[in-house]
């Protein structure tokens, strides 16, 4: 009897290493990586890869820092890290200074995994994001072409993180987005991987290899499936605005940063 449960509890320990190995580390090996910045240099990010937004006009959503250019207070690489910087500094009319990073014209992509791990900055009032716009507007100005939130996070809700779609039937603005919303009680003391596998069908959205949001192509048309035209990925901070700064803002944050480990685009 002894004899025939170490035979069935091998069999089952073996059926269950082949399940775990082969089904996730199959997956993985079947990716290309297309893209990537490991951040293993010093000063601003790398211009062959990145670039930059810049305007202190209140980004469609009335936040209050302006984006620099280039500027290593607000956007540096040291320690195999990015760093993005909000601070509490005038720059013409707006009180704070922040960076928005991004890809366009170098780095663009008609489905993948977009894959960033990072630390997010804390603080009332301060809104991080990791997403992605499209390069080419094919179907119109915002919301018509599209947008990928793979991650944002606002300081009065430190134990939450959002991913959403908008497209121009589904959008915040008409109070239709799609979006879905994580618990987690670290976001800002520890290094999360949070990523988007984008389908010809469907967006799945990951913190850690957790899938925990998909949207589907609907076969509507554009209006509600935008997503097939190639977009780049956006990295920046931003402060108050019509989200971010819905419950004010801690008028004793100086300084708050995003630190970025890595990106990963993989076809």
């Amino acid at each position: 009897m002894f004899c025939l449960f170490q035979i069935r509890y091998f069999f089952l320990l073996v059926f269950s290493l082949l399940q775990f190995s082969c089904t996730p580390s199959g997956q993985k090996d079947s990716r290309k990586l297309v893209w990537n910045d490991e951040f293993n240099y010093t000063g601003l990010p790398d211009s062959s890869k990145w670039d930059y937004d810049v305007g202190g006009h209140g980004w469609g959503n009335n936040e209050l820092q302006y984006y620099t250019n280039a500027d290593t207070g607000n956007a540096v690489v040291r320690n195999g890290k990015l760093i993005i910087t909000a601070r509490k500094q005038q720059s013409g009319t707006n009180p704070y200074t922040s960076a928005r990073l991004i890809t366009k014209n170098k780095g663009d992509w008609l489905y993948g995994r977009i894959e960033v791990k990072a630390k997010l900055p804390a603080g009332r009032g301060i809104w991080p994001a990791i997403w992605m716009l499209p390069t080419d507007w094919a179907y119109g100005g915002w919301p018509e072409s599209g947008e990928i939130d793979i991650m944002e996070n606002v300081g009065f809700m430190p134990d939450s993180v959002f991913s959403s779609v908008h497209t121009k039937s589904f959008n915040h603005v008409i109070h239709t987005q799609k979006t879905k919303g994580l618990f987690v009680n670290d976001v800002y003391n520890s290094f999360h991987v949070y990523a988007a596998e984008w389908f010809e069908d469907k967006i799945d959205f990951y913190m850690d290899d957790k899938l925990f949001f998909s949207f589907s192509n609907t076969h509507n048309g554009f209006a509600e499936w935008p997503f097939d035209k190639r977009f780049h990925l956006l990295l920046n901070i931003a402060v108050g605005g019509n989200w971010g700064g819905a419950q004010g803002i801690d008028s004793s944050i100086i300084a708050s940063s995003m630190e970025v480990d890595y990106v990963r685009v993989y076809k």
